[in-house]
């Protein structure tokens, strides 16, 4: 029975991550709220500059857990500059955790509140977080024949015109590579053969229409795009083959030893324009990260399992970047809840934070 007792309390080591994280979420949108009030008759630009700030401290405490609490070693493959930039960020995408991997990438350049996300729609419906995320530049959009380019367009040159900078997520695979739903994978291979493009065997054929749309909304205002393949290591059966790659939950219970994170810097005019031609350049750099990935996963020689080539760096995030944020977070939410008032404003944060944030967008995307 104590064995019992111990192994549970062992898996459950996400409560405490994902009660904080969760907990503190009203004390932010209040303190974002109250700046968006203030900010109202202020230049878009100047509201940016505090809205990125203050997503850099709820962030900052994000990977606090999802790294130094986790003690998951993060090793970096390629080129990441060490000064920010404008981006936009093409990555595969297997499980809830990628979102965080550009948070990793992105508090390594000191540009964590830049990060905002092409996302599918809908997440929108998110209790505060999704309404959230598109006041802090996210770009909701709608799948094949229901994406909005117009929308999206817009919505980029907004930003631009606020000279907002930049760090745009984008997984151009649509929906996650999942080897327990073969049949997904199944049918975009077939996709591709129809097409006349490469199979693929680690990641899913992508879609181009948010990539080309971004990237040519945005090419005089962009520095660089940053091709990224990330690769969970223990993701590996006892037969050799992938499985499911961590979820948060099994990511906060440290089940993940080390992410494999490879950066290939691309220059503007080293991509096509024209979205026929760029749909097939997408494509190859898809390819590529399926090259890395049966490199990582099936290797014959087991030596050269469990990483990608070349040579790479163990970056260890500093508690001096993370730390501070949860202390301020959490003692500005322990303080609120410690009072009659502090709780009735927190509980009403949520019930009216959310039914807002839905109408909003329900309203305007």
């Amino acid at each position: 029975m104590l064995l019992s007792l111990v192994l549970h309390t062992y898996s459950m080591r996400y409560v405490l991550p994902a009660a904080v994280m969760m907990g503190t979420a009203p004390t932010y949108m209040l303190a974002w709220g109250a700046w968006r009030l203030l900010s109202a008759v202020l230049p878009a630009r100047f509201y940016r500059e505090v809205d990125d700030r203050l997503y850099t401290i709820y962030q900052s405490m994000v990977l606090f857990f999802f790294e130094n609490y986790t003690g998951v070693q993060v090793i970096i493959y390629g080129d990441l500059p060490k000064n920010k930039e404008n981006v936009i960020y093409l990555s595969n995408h297997q499980c809830t955790v990628d979102w965080i991997i550009a948070d990793m990438l992105a508090i390594r350049q000191n540009a964590l509140g830049h990060v905002r996300y092409v996302l599918k729609d809908g997440l929108k419906w998110l209790p505060l977080y999704g309404w959230y995320f598109s006041q802090h530049g996210g770009v909701y959009v709608k799948r094949s024949a229901k994406f909005n380019e117009k929308e999206m367009r817009e919505k980029l040159r907004t930003q631009m015109k606020a000279e907002t900078p930049m760090y745009l997520v984008i997984f151009p695979e649509g929906t996650r590579y999942n080897p327990e739903i073969p049949k997904v994978i199944a049918d975009s291979q077939s996709f591709a053969e129809k097409e006349g493009l490469a199979i693929l065997k680690h990641v899913l054929t992508p879609r181009v229409k948010a990539t080309h749309v971004a990237i040519d909304t945005m090419k005089d205002y962009l520095d660089a795009v940053y091709d990224v393949t990330v690769a969970y290591e223990g993701t590996v059966d006892h037969k050799g083959q992938r499985k499911l790659a961590p979820s948060m939950t099994e990511f906060l219970c440290k089940e993940c030893p080390r992410v494999h994170i490879f950066i290939d810097r691309i220059e503007l005019k080293d991509i096509p324009e024209e979205q026929m031609y760029m749909r097939r350049w997408l494509h190859e750099r898809f390819e590529v990260k399926d090259k890395l990935l049966i490199e990582f996963y099936d290797a014959k020689d087991s030596k050269r399992r469990n990483k990608f080539p070349g040579k790479s760096v163990h970056s260890k995030l500093s508690l001096k970047k993370t730390l501070p944020s949860l202390l301020f977070l959490g003692g500005l939410t322990a303080s609120m809840l410690l009072t009659e008032s502090g709780r009735k404003l927190y509980v009403k944060t949520w019930i009216y934070g959310t039914l807002i944030g839905c109408l909003w967008v329900s309203i305007k995307p």
